[in-house]
């Protein structure tokens, strides 16, 4: 199962505040709109901080990109992966349309709480 590139999305109070600070342990900006959410790479490590725009932390996966959001020549496909994942008696708090193709996401939670979010962006 090709999950995509991984990263942590950061639910933060004070993006300014979160952002020198991951600065300072070498993180350096990858994209985002700097009003309420930026990504952030060091090495193959990606996080993004989000400011108000969920409540919790989420694992990101993202099909058809590579860790620093360059497009992939092959993956699988956001639905692709949804069906499997089905199959295999997971429950979802989000599903992706599986009659559309392109951009879309799905969103699941582990056994413990922690949200995962499929987010295929093409």
């Amino acid at each position: 199962m090709q999950l995509g590139a991984f990263s942590v999305s950061l639910a933060v109070k004070d993006l300014a505040a979160s952002k020198a600070f991951y600065e300072t342990l070498g993180f350096s900006p990858l994209g985002g709109n700097a009003k309420n959410w930026i990504i952030l790479k060091n090495g193959d490590t990606v996080i993004g901080l989000f400011q108000g725009m969920f409540e919790k932390n989420i694992l990101t996966f993202n099909p058809g990109w590579d860790q620093s959001a360059k497009e992939l020549p092959s993956f699988t496909d956001v639905r692709v992966l949804q069906q499997q994942l089905k199959a295999a008696g997971v429950a979802f708090a989000v599903q992706a349309d599986e009659s559309t193709s392109g951009p879309a996401h799905f969103i699941i939670t582990d056994p413990d709480g922690n949200t995962l979010m499929f987010d295929q962006h093409r």
